[in-house]
């Protein structure tokens, strides 16, 4: 069974590189706001994957300040990328059907207390 941490830290890597994979030169400042982290946390985030051979860094030519980098996808980053979206997609169809369940539940709890009501009981 995947932790609740495993499953938010693949959430971000998963977010963090569909808006890298779109948007190359964003900075860390625009991938923290975008993902709702801290810079720190981007940072770290960005590190780790730069570790793991999925993302790597380029110069971002367009700037005026050449301190700034591209983060760009690997080959290796556009796979894991991919298998990154196929858990996540299962694990929303997964949450997105158990909150479906749970409305079609209290639906039907609100439903029958309407008819109690209306039936003259309490």
């Amino acid at each position: 069974m995947t932790s609740k941490r495993t499953k938010l830290q693949e959430d971000t890597n998963f977010r963090v590189l569909r808006l890298l994979q779109e948007n190359p030169e964003m900075s860390q400042r625009e991938l923290a706001e975008a993902v709702g982290v801290s810079v720190g946390g981007i940072h770290y985030v960005l590190n780790a994957l730069i570790e793991k051979g999925l993302v790597k860094l380029g110069n971002f030519t367009a700037a005026e300040d050449k301190r700034r980098y591209a983060y760009i996808l690997t080959p290796k980053g556009l796979a894991d990328k991919a298998s990154i979206t196929r858990r996540f997609l299962a694990r929303k169809i997964q949450e997105y059907e158990a909150l479906k369940s749970e409305i079609d539940a209290l639906k039907s709890e609100i439903e029958d207390n309407a008819e109690v009501s209306v039936g003259g009981r309490p």
